[in-house]
């Protein structure tokens, strides 16, 4: 039985930024309320596409037109109305709801860093194995990091970027704190290597824990920071790109590999899975042959932890 088709009502929702990411298309500047694209429907070299954030709506200066999400696609794939909508339905591209901002001076709540120490909770120990990776590698280059969002206090395991923000990962929940940007771990090197999120560089640090010694180190973080990449590969020798097989992901490594030359497509070594630290914890799951929480589980028992931290009892 078909699933029901999407309600124009609900497209209407989806964030023209993500849905521009989603066709390979990327920010070549932006702020808190909007971001400018080159015109994902007719060449040009300076961007003159505008996407409000808090409208969510797009307008093109070239053409003096603008509009929803369902008019650009539309023009994008030239389709029909019925067309964009099951586009936008797909649940393999996934497309999410526009979220508003967080601009100063609003009442929305914003995360709110507390202080960043030594990873040493159990519960976050214990989140580390399941992903597969060792304390003493995240050590070298994460955080524990507490912060406050929507009244409660919360922690996770915390990644700084190059303009004091931070990633936030736990077993429950992926968050960042503003601002958003890279994290580029320079250490003198004239080869670079790129990931997508975090957890994939950790893995290849497992891989190999002298990496360091022959790489610069990148986390894009976002699909959004490709364009600030572009502006510095060139100073390396050679890139090795990590990104992920799906089509944010492959429209990056696209894009990064027409920049330059030097751009190498490592995502062979994990083909089959979303991303490289999947593969990691999958093929351990295998190699194993044992159930995810029985491989990954520290030795003795197992702590359950709230998203707050909170210890709760095993039913």
């Amino acid at each position: 039985m078909k699933e029901k088709k999407i309600r124009c009502e609900t497209a209407r929702n989806f964030s023209i930024a993500k849905v521009l990411e989603k066709f390979g298309h990327f920010p070549t500047r932006e702020t808190e309320k909007e971001a400018w694209f080159l015109s994902p429907f007719r060449p040009e070299n300076q961007a003159s596409f505008k996407v409000s954030k808090t409208k969510n709506r797009w307008y093109d200066h070239g053409v003096g037109m603008g509009g929803n999400v369902i008019d650009l696609v539309c023009l994008i794939t030239k389709g029909t109305v019925k067309e964009a909508l099951d586009i936008l339905g797909d649940p393999q591209l996934s497309f999410p709801f526009q979220q508003q901002p967080f601009l100063e001076g609003s009442n929305e709540p914003k995360i709110k860093i507390q202080y960043a120490k030594v990873i040493s909770h159990l519960a976050l120990r214990e989140y580390l194995h399941l992903r597969g990776i060792s304390l003493k590698t995240a050590l070298k280059y994460a955080r524990e990091v507490h912060y406050h969002y929507k009244g409660k206090n919360y922690f996770a395991i915390g990644l700084k970027n190059d303009s004091g923000g931070y990633e936030l990962r736990n077993k429950y929940y992926k968050n960042s704190a503003a601002p958003k940007d890279y994290t580029l771990l320079k250490n003198s090197n004239r080869k670079l290597i790129i990931t997508e999120g975090m957890f994939d560089l950790f893995t290849l640090l497992e891989l190999d824990p002298e990496l360091a010694l022959e790489y610069d180190l990148m986390v894009l973080n976002s699909a959004a920071f490709v364009k600030k990449a572009i502006d510095f590969i060139e100073d390396y020798d050679s890139i090795e790109l990590y990104l992920d097989h799906d089509d944010a992901g492959r429209k990056m490594t696209e894009r990064l590999m027409a920049e330059s030359k030097k751009c190498i497509d490592k995502s062979s070594l994990y083909k089959g899975y979303k991303d490289l630290n999947e593969k990691r914890v999958k093929t351990l799951h295998h190699d194993l042959g044992k159930g995810i929480q029985d491989v990954f589980l520290l030795p003795q028992k197992q702590s359950c932890f709230a998203p707050s931290g909170r210890k709760v009892k095993r039913k």
